[in-house]
């Protein structure tokens, strides 16, 4: 695996089965960590109907994690029903700690990124003009433009915590 492109699944607080098809590893509102349908090493060689695909353009070699929450939202002043609350956060931090360690991803901006972030960088993929992770509920001072560096640094300490 090379690298892992972090979301939010626009749904509830927990997982439904159709998310758990698209997303490796989600987390619920209270931290807790559910599997997907598929393991991170079908996403080695995509195969349709064979791996989860979280990332348009982007799925091989990815593992996608994606934090339940955030229906309904627009933007910082109308986060709908479900933000993403301050243990999931930072449980999912952890979760990405632990599998860059376990496959030994580094911790940069081109290995793990969030979706907004490969949009971005991929304009011509279907992945461009998504919004997870443009904020994050708990940090509410951080920036759309920074929310990347700022879950890196937090995924950082956790590595060096573990």
């Amino acid at each position: 695996m090379k690298r892992i492109i972090i979301h939010w699944t626009a749904g509830g607080y927990y997982p439904t089965d159709y998310e758990k098809e698209h997303y490796h590893f989600l987390v619920d509102e209270d931290g807790n960590i559910h599997n997907g349908k598929f393991k991170p090493e079908d996403n080695e060689i995509c195969k349709v109907g064979k791996y989860a695909a979280h990332t348009g353009g982007g799925n091989t070699g990815s593992i996608g994690v994606a934090m339940c929450a955030m229906a309904g939202f627009k933007n910082k002043n109308v986060q709908g029903n479900y933000p993403i609350q301050k243990t999931q956060f930072e449980a999912s931090m952890k979760l990405c700690a632990e599998l860059a360690d376990r496959y030994n991803i580094s911790v940069t901006p081109q290995t793990i990124l969030t979706h907004y972030e490969f949009g971005k960088k991929n304009p011509q993929t279907t992945s461009a003009g998504k919004i997870d992770i443009i904020f994050i509920p708990p940090y509410p001072w951080v920036s759309q433009d920074e929310a990347g560096s700022f879950i890196r640094s937090k995924i950082k300490w956790y590595k060096q915590n573990l």
